[in-house]
């Protein structure tokens, strides 16, 4: 930079620090042609140092240092044509006797010989291996940093030695420090960029040891400052080269009077410094620079190693996530739950200080994230810009205004989409970097300021840092971003694969629902051609009309009870009880169906199966087969095969005659079909003309055939029938029922029954005002009535601890609250039967509580 550009802060950027035009003071320099034959400059100590009398320049090489010492320099140029490797002569003795450290390298078409006085009791080989030899086990990035500035110090004398470690924005944070007791510390602190320049970074690059051995700057010229062409000498690789103004008036008002810094080369990058600080004018001897950089060399490789070490670990600790990831994956099904249950190790995987899950308009998340409300928006704002890409940005309220209003909480987002036609996404979340700082130094530390200002400070320094990096996140660096390159694959894999199976699924319903529809239709038509059947029997001779309505009422009763049956047996159930109630709407006093065999338990599976043929076969025999017409007769046997099978043999007789259909229809389809599809066994049905048969074939698998003794058990705890009631006459009973016909039925019952006072509700409501002038013994509650449910009935009646039951014509109890579902069921339509069993078991419990 000319001398009408003077330097200051506003352009120490492009400082040329590479050519000052001067050295310290320290050491001496001699500039010579390529091939070291002609001193072409020096510097203006060079003569008194070396102890040549009369003018450099110009001077042959050899004349001014001898013949032996100019040999070794040119042997060692030749042996180190790298400048960023300068060739070593300790202790070279040149011509006149003296002995000096010289550096030389090739440079720009110079040979640069560099002068140093000698220290004869260091030995450089023996301090780098011990130092070498103290952190070579280290197997921990934070370990091998702090014992590396305790270890310096210890051997080189500064006064505090830091570890200095470059971020991605040419920010710098201290991570390890080795001090004087008696300064101020600066571990954690952080630093602008502006504090290094970009052509001081290039240069550490070239010439990793930077000695400082005086911050006052007294500078050696070198002479001439400008060769024939005008080009000044170019010092990028001299240890020598004098120190930018800038920097010296920093470490000025520091109070340091000398410094080193040892670069941290990573990959060919520079990752950091080893900066070693002085309050006093130090110089360091070559056997110590020596040293220092060879442990250098050593400590980046064993660092390279250690970052790497780390990095695996945690691609590894990413890989265990995905892999319990998966294996969730494999047991759950619901999406939501499944991506919910994973934030845990999502966010072990990506480190992050939240994460959230939107899918589906649903939220869910943990740590620190944005408000709930908030979330919706910047989905949709980052579906617009992240491209269904892995999508990351480290200052989120510069991009995203709304976010200026959580950016203490979040500043950073990194976000993972899971659907390229919505805003479904997994969110992971930084906070303000600002505000997981700890300030380690003197906040009240002032320092003194020079003519270029009190900006150049560490305190100012942090401060320009700190406004730098407002409203910024720790950045999203590149592992980071293939860590979310692999959860973007798998989360999508498994969510498209859910979407898979779920279309399956629907194709499924869909296909179940077209056959339950025409099966639902199916079943009605028969039981309409039943009815139909039923009423147009015709009585017995001289029967009464009320005797042949109560047969038809009861006929009519056990069709509902045989549909119930068939419709709870989900859950499986016995052959002979699923013939019963499949046959019990066809007996008559003359009993023509007979039912023999074992008792036999089928699975759920099987039982249903087995429902919907023995319908078909019920229904058709009362329509056209035996059971059509009076005199006919049914036969259905059932035993176990030896291979463990089960038969059941089907045989209509005295009935009309049978004639093969000229059609299938659905209930031909399935008797024929279900057994051996569904469950991998056999169904015949043979159409003779003296009567169907039929044979349907139950693989053992789906059975459990009952032991004697497990039978005539549970014969015995059922042979107890229920006995007329006794102590009826006295009770008072609620009875909540919507349909009218229904309540009067029951009303019938009761009376049937010899229960003394029933009040009749047809609401929740009207019965919560009956029960203020009413107490009842007992109850019979209708779960669904037509506005509501006789829930706070319930609710009221366990509150007086009077004993109800619900009636109900459904099989579940969706409508009840948790603490209702052990309460009794009759299912409806209900007989007087069942109403016997319900007012005996409370007259029974009722009258052990009295005793």
């Amino acid at each position: 930079m000319s001398s009408s550009q003077p330097v200051n802060l506003t352009n120490c950027d492009r400082e040329p620090i590479h050519v000052p035009g001067s050295i310290q003071p320290h050491g001496a320099l001699l500039a010579c042609d390529s091939s070291a034959g002609v001193i072409i400059r020096h510097s203006t100590n060079a003569g008194a140092m070396l102890d040549f009398e009369g003018p450099l320049n110009g001077t042959n090489l050899t004349v001014a240092l001898g013949g032996v010492a100019t040999h070794a320099i040119r042997n060692a140029l030749a042996a180190a044509p790298d400048a960023s490797r300068p060739a070593l002569l300790p202790q070279l003795a040149i011509g006149n006797g003296r002995v000096f450290d010289v550096t030389v390298h090739r440079h720009a078409g110079h040979a640069i010989l560099e002068f140093e006085q000698p220290d004869a009791d260091a030995l450089p080989l023996q301090l780098a291996r011990e130092l070498i030899g103290r952190i070579r086990t280290t197997d921990n990035t934070d370990q091998l940093l702090r014992k590396t500035t305790i270890l310096l110090r210890a051997v080189l004398g500064y006064d505090r030695v830091m570890i200095y470690r470059l971020e991605h924005d040419g920010a710098g944070k201290v991570e390890a420090e080795a001090k004087r007791g008696d300064l101020e510390s600066f571990l954690g602190q952080y630093f602008p960029a502006s504090d290094i320049p970009q052509q001081a970074r290039a240069l550490y690059l070239k010439n990793p040891i930077r000695i400082i051995s005086d911050s006052q700057g007294h500078r050696t010229p070198i002479e001439p400052a400008v060769d024939a062409s005008g080009e000044p000498l170019d010092l990028s690789y001299a240890h020598l080269r004098s120190v930018s103004p800038i920097h010296l008036e920093y470490l000025r008002n520091m109070g340091v009077g000398a410094s080193m810094s040892i670069s941290i080369i990573i990959d060919g990058a520079l990752w950091g410094l080893i900066a070693c600080h002085h309050y006093t004018p130090k110089a360091l001897s070559m056997p110590q620079r020596i040293a220092a950089e060879m442990f250098s060399d050593f400590f980046s490789m064993h660092l390279l190693g250690l970052l790497q070490q780390h990095k695996l670990e945690n691609v590894a600790t990413a890989r265990r996530a995905l892999d319990r990831f998966f294996q969730r994956a494999s047991e759950k099904t619901e999406v939501f739950e499944l991506m919910c249950d994973a934030l845990p190790d999502f966010r072990e995987a990506l480190p992050c200080d939240g994460i959230g899950l939107f899918l589906q308009g649903e939220w869910c998340a943990i740590g620190d994230t944005p408000p709930a409300t908030a979330i919706e928006d910047l989905a949709n704002y980052i579906s617009g810009v992240g491209e269904k890409r892995v999508w990351a940005t480290h200052r989120l309220s510069q991009v995203y205004p709304p976010a200026e209003d959580f950016h203490r909480e979040v500043s950073g987002v990194l976000a993972v989409p899971l659907s390229h036609i919505s805003t479904d996404c997994l969110l992971f979340f930084r906070k303000e970097r600002l505000e997981t700082l700890n300030w380690a130094g003197n906040p009240d530390k002032s320092y003194e300021s020079g003519p270029l200002g009190d900006r150049l400070t560490p305190r100012k320094s942090f401060a320009i840092w700190k406004e730098t990096v407002e409203r910024q996140s720790e950045p999203w660096s590149d592992a980071d971003r293939e860590i979310a390159a692999a959860v973007h694959s798998a989360t999508v894999e498994v969510v498209l694969r859910h979407s898979e199976l779920m279309q399956e699924e629907r194709l499924k319903a869909e296909v179940r629902q077209r056959l339950l529809n025409e099966e639902l239709n199916h079943r009605v038509k028969n039981i309409l051609a039943v009815i139909k059947s039923l009423v147009a029997t015709p009585a017995k001779d001289g029967a009464t009309l009320k005797e042949y309505i109560t047969s038809l009422k009861g006929r009519i009763q056990a069709l509902s009870h045989a549909h119930d049956q068939v419709i709870r047996g989900s859950g499986g159930g016995e052959i002979k009880g699923l013939l019963e109630a499949e046959l019990s709407p066809y007996r008559s006093a003359s009993g023509t169906i007979h039912l023999d065999g074992p008792r036999v338990q089928l699975d759920g599976r099987a039982y249903a199966v087995a429902a919907l043929v023995v319908h078909e076969l019920c229904t058709n025999a009362a329509k056209y087969g035996s059971l059509s017409t009076q005199g006919g007769r049914l036969d259905v046997t059932w035993q176990a095969r030896p291979n463990g099978d089960l038969e059941v043999s089907w045989q209509e007789s005295g009935g009309p005659p049978v004639e093969v259909p000229s059609t299938r229809g659905f209930g031909t389809a399935l008797i024929d079909r279900s057994i051996p599809f569904d469950l991998g066994g056999k169904s015949t049905v043979t159409f003779d003309p003296a009567g169907l048969r039929a044979s349907l074939v139950f693989p053992g698998r789906f059975l459990h055939v009952q032991a004697d003794r497990e039978a005539q058990a549970e014969a015995r705890e059922q042979s107890h029938p229920s006995s007329s009631l006794k102590g009826t006459e006295n009770m008072s009973l609620l009875l909540v029922e919507d349909q009218v016909l229904i309540a009067m039925d029951a009303e019938a019952m009761l009376a049937e029954l010899n229960v003394g006072n029933v009040v009749t509700a047809n609401s929740s409501g009207m019965a919560l005002d009956q029960l203020k002038t009413f107490n009842p013994d007992f109850a019979l509650l209708d779960i669904n009535l037509g506005i509501g449910t006789s829930v706070p009935v319930a609710e009221e009646l366990t509150r007086r601890g009077v004993p109800f039951v619900f009636a109900t014509g459904y099989d579940d109890r969706t409508a009840l609250p948790v603490e209702l579902l052990s309460v009794p069921v009759v299912r409806k339509p209900y007989d007087t039967e069942q109403l016997r069993k319900a007012l005996g078991a409370y007259l029974e419990k009722a009258g052990g509580e009295a005793r």
